[in-house]
């Protein structure tokens, strides 16, 4: 057991922290405010390497490893989680699955363009009636000979709006239920595609979200991702790694929130001496600082299996679980801490708590992480 980062993820994490303090912070309280998309730190985040930090330097990507990531998205997340799930959706979900599952052909046209943050890329699995039941697609790709014929409505799809590459699951064979959805990489300028208006989202207001529709959308057979009915377990196994990501921004969110307290705790006098110096406010300090090394250590033995080759769905699944569940759990009693200051926005923890209910969602909720966990100790 090796608890000491390399000296190449220690400058990993520096850089992530400098970009997160320098140009995520000044205009993330306005940008939450009114709901607006980050384009300039976007564009700033891939010229600095981390919309395809994951990727291959074959494909123009970082060549780094996943607890480099880990330590990257808690940085990021700390200050502005609207970017981090930019970053999360594109390396995990979209990169990942082009580079081990897509053609050369493929990962030439696609892949390198989003590993080196040209274009960003959207993962589109939800639908109005498929969401913790992803089996349930109703979005169908018809087999027309040379192509698909794409039907449907994907909802609550990150970077909807601004990606011009979309990773679509939809159903060819119905008759053969989960087995029967392939996926298929389609051109979000394609003739047929429709975006719906920006969600008006209780946390990680500055992403985009939005639904994405379908009709008579017509995508080569070249542009299918892995074999024939091989869909659902390509989404499976991208969702795997994906809740890496997303339980290091939940991290990131509890590690931002606490450290405010901390700092708000040093500096806030009651009853003639700081409030850190109350035992009220002390245990409630160390519990967070507990957790969220818990957490932190959940997260990075997912990485560390998932870089060793070793099965890690079991893993990435309790890091996502008890990440989600701290985020939330430290952000309320960093707003409690910070007391009336902790309900204005001015202070940040706020907003941090409303991100952080977001992580307990998507990717899998906090209940369907419970199940992958208890299939893995039957199995």
């Amino acid at each position: 057991m090796n608890f000491e980062f390399t000296e190449e993820q220690l400058m990993i994490r520096d850089a992530a922290r400098d970009f997160a303090q320098r140009e995520l912070l000044p205009g993330v309280i306005e940008r939450d405010d009114k709901a607006t998309y980050p384009t300039e730190q976007v564009k700033r985040l891939g010229e600095l390497g981390f919309l395809g930090m994951l990727v291959g330097l074959e494909y123009d990507g970082g060549g780094m490893d996943t607890i480099s990531y880990v330590l990257a998205m808690e940085e990021i997340s700390k200050v502005d989680s609207s970017v981090s799930v930019i970053m999360s959706v594109n390396n995990s979900l979209v990169c990942w699955g082009v580079e081990k599952y897509g053609t050369e052909a493929q990962k030439q046209k696609y892949l390198k363009p989003m590993a080196r943050g040209e274009k960003i890329g959207a993962f589109l699995l939800s639908e109005p009636e498929a969401g913790s039941d992803a089996t349930s697609q109703r979005t169908t790709a018809v087999d027309m000979g040379d192509h698909y014929l794409v039907n449907g409505t994907k909802n609550w799809i990150t970077n909807g709006k601004s990606a011009s590459t979309y990773i679509v699951m939809a159903q060819t064979h119905s008759e053969l239920k989960h087995k029967g959805i392939n996926v298929l990489i389609v051109d979000a300028k394609s003739e047929g595609i429709s975006v719906g208006p920006h969600e008006n989202k209780m946390g990680m207001r500055a992403s985009d979200t939005c639904s994405v529709m379908f009709n008579n959308v017509k995508v080569p057979k070249e542009n299918r991702l892995g074999e024939e009915g091989f869909g659902f377990k390509l989404a499976m196994k991208s969702l795997e790694g994906g809740r890496i990501g997303i339980a290091s921004q939940a991290l990131g969110i509890a590690s931002g929130a606490y450290e405010l307290a901390l700092k708000y705790a040093q500096e806030r006098k009651a009853f003639g001496k700081e409030i850190i110096q109350h035992q009220a406010i002390a245990f409630k300090l160390a519990d967070m600082a507990v957790e969220i090394e818990a957490a932190r250590f959940f997260c990075l033995k997912a990485a560390w299996l998932k870089d060793q080759g070793k099965p890690y769905g079991h893993a990435s699944a309790m890091a996502k679980l008890y990440a989600a569940e701290t985020a939330m759990k430290v952000t309320t009693e960093a707003v409690q801490i910070h007391g009336g200051y902790g309900y204005v926005k001015e202070y940040h923890v706020e907003r941090l708590m409303r991100d952080a209910k977001l992580t307990q969602i998507y990717e899998g909720t906090s209940e369907i992480q419970k199940i992958v966990i208890s299939r893995g100790l039957i199995a």
